[in-house]
């Protein structure tokens, strides 16, 4: 599995697309984007976490940066996003940070 994460907006779609040549329908049909709305829902991370890592591409909006919600629920959505990430970033052969269009391997290799 290959883990992209990085700021909103910040290419990280558009880098695994053009990366690995694909369209728009063979990215939907390869990849689960926004993962990190899934874990606020999810009680059962590890689980969570192993079923993300079955697909071929998985990418994690960072939510960790910035000011701390005051809102209860919004700090543990946000904790929950970013232990979501650690646990798919532990299964993935491949993670990679996007940031400004450009990707920073953190484990592994390039997707090519």
């Amino acid at each position: 599995m290959i883990f992209i994460t990085g700021p909103l907006l910040a290419g990280k779609q558009r880098y695994i697309r053009e990366t690995l040549g694909l369209s728009p329908d063979e990215f939907a049909r390869r990849a689960v984007w926004d993962v990190q709305d899934l874990a606020a829902r999810e009680p059962d991370l590890p689980a969570l976490a192993e079923a993300l890592s079955q697909r071929e591409i998985v990418i994690a909006t960072e939510m960790g940066g910035g000011v701390v919600p005051t809102d209860p629920e919004e700090r543990a959505a946000r904790e929950a996003a970013g232990r979501l990430s650690c646990l798919l970033a532990e299964r993935a052969d491949s993670v990679v940070r996007v940031c400004c269009g450009l990707p920073q391997v953190l484990k592994g290799t390039l997707p090519c």
